[in-house]
């Protein structure tokens, strides 16, 4: 079944036949998704497959374009390319974003070319598509953002650009299969629980430590915490965040197959665990707990006490394989 969805999410494209077909295949591919647990979509939402990187060839752009949103998926797909230079962990932009960015309840990433620029919370100014882009760099890949403008962002951008093919700009309709959606919170979570079920469901892929699988330095299964894993201002350490993209992507190829109390104790216990520091410390993780508490680390762990041992979590200043804290990209923009 997941090979059934794969083809239909990651083949299709909406507007490169007549209607009739492409209603067709939109229907075949929201039954897949139901098939597998997921909602269908609400009267009110935009359903949108976007083109794979297949159906390049035969759009009716330019050649030396096609050539710059090939360079983008291949960033996006292999970013460890960019290891040692503006990524220094084991993540590629696809360990969180499945399907090549296009994989709905896998936070596709085509809705932030239609919907950015807009105000951001957890940096509290509008940002745009680039600067988007440089958040997931700064804090997923634990790393430096290409410079704005620079031939590797204009690629990416453009390859967002290109998955949202025949969307408008800022869609009235909510988007369907938007981020990681967590299923409703259960009463306790617990980390005992968690632990069991990384390692009976997770640690196959993930190590039990949570170092990942790497080969020959190249990331097979990305680590989960840990020096090689996300820093802490990353979405993914925030229990809500975690917990949706486990249910909705968990077990990989068993998309739902984890009760909602699972996916939330796994998502718990892998946010208890420690993790290169978030680039917005100032030093003392209490300060920076009150500081980005109210937008963003109120639904982390960090600065808590763990549950098993008691360890406050993030009150250290690693930094993992990178030598610096936080990247110049990261600054507050304001046009007063």
């Amino acid at each position: 079944m997941m090979r059934k969805l794969s083809s239909l999410a990651l083949t299709a494209a909406v507007g490169c036949s007549p209607m009739a077909h492409a209603d067709e295949r939109t229907e075949q591919f929201i039954q897949s998704l139901t098939e597998l647990g997921f909602p269908a979509p609400k009267d009110n939402e935009l359903v949108h497959i976007p083109p794979g990187i297949d159906k390049l060839e035969d759009a009716e752009i330019h050649p030396e374009l096609k050539r710059v949103i090939r360079h983008g998926h291949d960033l996006f797909t292999n970013t460890q390319q960019l290891r040692g230079k503006n990524v220094f962990n084991g993540m590629h932009c696809s360990s969180c974003h499945l399907g090549d960015g296009r994989m709905p309840f896998s936070a596709p990433t085509w809705p932030a070319a239609v919907t950015l620029p807009d105000f951001r919370g957890k940096n509290g100014h509008v940002n745009n598509l680039e600067e988007r882009i440089a958040g997931c760099f700064s804090f997923s890949m634990n790393g430096k953002p290409p410079e704005y403008g620079s031939d590797d962002m204009l690629a990416l951008a453009a390859y967002h650009r290109w998955m949202a093919s025949g969307v408008p700009m800022y869609p009235k309709q909510p988007i369907y299969g938007r981020g990681y959606p967590a299923p409703e919170r259960p009463k306790e979570l617990s980390y005992a629980r968690g632990k069991d079920a990384f390692e009976q469901n997770c640690a196959i892929c993930h190590g039990a430590d949570g170092s990942g699988l790497q080969r020959d330095g190249k990331t097979i299964f990305p680590a989960t915490w840990g020096d090689l894993s996300n820093n802490w201002g990353a979405g993914m350490v925030r229990v809500f965040t975690a917990a949706g993209f486990i249910k909705n992507n968990m077990p990989l190829g068993q998309p739902n197959s984890l009760s909602d109390q699972e996916a939330w104790d796994i998502a718990y216990y892998i946010s208890s665990q420690e993790r290169p520091q978030d680039p917005r410390y100032t030093g003392d993780v209490a300060d920076t707990l009150e500081r980005y508490g109210p937008t963003f680390h109120r639904h982390s762990m960090y600065g808590q006490k763990r549950e098993s041992d008691g360890h406050l979590l993030g009150d250290h200043a690693n930094t993992g394989e990178k030598g610096f804290l936080k990247p110049d990209t990261l600054r507050p923009r304001t046009f007063e």
